[in-house]
This record gives C-alpha cells, sequence and structure tokens, in this order.
C-alpha cells in the first residue's frame, strides 16, 4: 500500500524534540496561572454580570447612535450551570 504525502513527515532532531517539550512546559505553566487569575476573579466577575444586566434592564444599551433599548427580563438569557469558561 502506497504511503500517503501526510504520512511522511521528516523526523525531528533531538535538539528540535527538547526545545518542543521544554516550550510546551512553559506554555502549559503560563496557561495554569492563567486559569488561576481567572478563577479568583470569578466573585468579581459575577457582580460585573450583575451590574452589566441590571444597566441593560433600566437604562437601556445604545442600539444605534443616540437610540437606546431597554432589555426585558424575559430576554436574558439563564444563567447556564458551572463557571464562567474564559477562551484565551
Amino acid at each position: 500500500m502506497a504511503k500517503r504525502v501526510q504520512d511522511m513527515k521528516p523526523g525531528r532532531s533531538r535538539e528540535a524534540d527538547a526545545w518542543f517539550k521544554e516550550n510546551i512546559a512553559e506554555q502549559k505553566k503560563r496557561y495554569a496561572a492563567i486559569v488561576k487569575e481567572q478563577d479568583e476573579l470569578a466573585p468579581q466577575r459575577e457582580k460585573w454580570v450583575q451590574e452589566f444586566l441590571q444597566i441593560i434592564q433600566t437604562k437601556g444599551f445604545n442600539v444605534t447612535g443616540d437610540t437606546r433599548r431597554v432589555i426585558k427580563p424575559s430576554e436574558i438569557a439563564k444563567k447556564p450551570k458551572g463557571r464562567h469558561q474564559v477562551v484565551f
């Protein structure tokens, strides 16, 4: 059976492999720090969300130019279960 083009990858040198492993470890460490920071912000984030919902239900938001629209409570989506997932 003939090999497909995508199966014919050139091999990596040991130095390149070591570099990949080192960089992946560093990225995982940075990612863990970001997740920790975002998790610590969860209580403050809940307050921000509540303030935002209050504002759009009372003062509204600018749709275009000076035109404001107040959001009805029935138009607000239910809060999903679980915690916020911050994607970065």
